[in-house]
């Protein structure tokens, strides 16, 4: 189980830099967490399986996804590209989600803050 897998790379938020630290680590486990908390609080979706069709199972819709993109922006906290919101575009399962989120780690991680 990829649980115990830690994301291979840093990424930074603003919060922690504030409170000194730079950047944290963040398992695979954390993210799924946090993501399906997101879905409990946001679309009061209680308890997905991690492969369930979003849209097929749940109603999942576009407003949805714009809402579910911006939490990845708050997580991530830094603003996602045109590029990065297309990515998204076909994204079905929370497992696809948590996928997503490690992509973006690391792209962010790869190129250098100002």
């Amino acid at each position: 189980m990829e649980s115990a897998k830690t994301v291979p790379v840093l990424f930074r938020r603003q919060i922690l830099k504030n409170r000194g630290a730079d950047s944290f680590f963040m398992t695979r486990a954390e993210i799924e967490q946090h993501i399906l908390a997101v879905f409990r609080r946001n679309f009061e979706i209680e308890n997905p399986r991690l492969d369930d069709n979003l849209r097929e199972e749940h109603n999942f819709d576009s407003i949805d996804a714009i809402e579910l993109l911006l939490e990845i922006e708050k997580m991530l906290g830094s603003e996602l590209t045109q590029e990065e919101k297309k990515r998204a575009m076909d994204i079905r399962t929370i497992s696809q989600i948590c996928d997503y989120i490690e992509w973006l780690i690391s792209v962010r991680e790869a190129v250098p803050e100002p």
